[in-house]
């Protein structure tokens, strides 16, 4: 006997599932947790890391994306998703982006390392050092070239995602893509010149 007979006949069925019966689905609710909680570990990672792009703070990022993943489950559309990693990178930089007016200005942390196999200390210091000053120079960076470089080189999106992330055409990406590197060379070239 279908789901959606026995809703109608109303066979001793508990609210919940008879709500799911009612709206269509023939997943049961723990099905649908079950299902969700699997998106939730294969992209949570990942959406963090766009939201922290953004926000340029850890605790305002899990918030996004906790607020992201709230919305998601109470909606359908999540079920719905072609390229699951584009549609949840672009919903929590929507929610990301509802945040950052109320957030303040901040800048990547300093304790944050980038990754580095060198294992000298004269090597590691003088790495850590510049890529303090790479940090610091992306963040000086016009908020629209630094979206898109942060989205690009540290968050591995393609053209394509990003685009559809920010809501912009994807040639337009790539010219800020391009703008936001030629930027960050000048920036290096100038600092590396000051310095000798």
């Amino acid at each position: 006997m279908p789901l959606s007979s026995i809703v109608s006949a109303g066979f001793g069925m508990d609210g919940e599932l008879a709500d799911a019966a009612a709206g269509g689905s023939n997943e049961l609710p723990a099905e649908r947790e079950a299902t969700f909680g699997m998106l939730v570990e294969r992209h949570s990672r990942v959406m963090f890391r766009v939201a922290f792009s953004l926000l340029r703070n850890a605790q305002d990022a899990e918030d996004a994306v906790q607020e992201a993943f709230l919305k998601l489950y109470r909606g359908d559309a999540w079920r719905r998703m072609e390229d699951e990693k584009a549609f949840l990178a672009r919903t929590v930089w929507r929610v990301a982006l509802d945040r950052l007016p109320r957030s303040p200005e901040r800048s990547l942390e300093a304790d944050e390392p980038f990754a580095s196999g060198v294992a000298s200390p004269e090597a590691t210091a003088l790495r850590g050092a510049q890529s303090a000053l790479l940090r610091r120079m992306i963040d000086a960076l016009p908020e629209d070239l630094r979206q898109v470089l942060v989205l690009s080189a540290i968050e591995e999106l393609n053209s394509r995602e990003i685009a559809e992330m920010i809501g912009v055409p994807e040639g337009t990406v790539r010219t800020r893509l391009m703008r936001a590197k030629e930027e960050l060379r000048k920036r290096y070239q100038a600092s590396a010149g000051r310095s000798r």
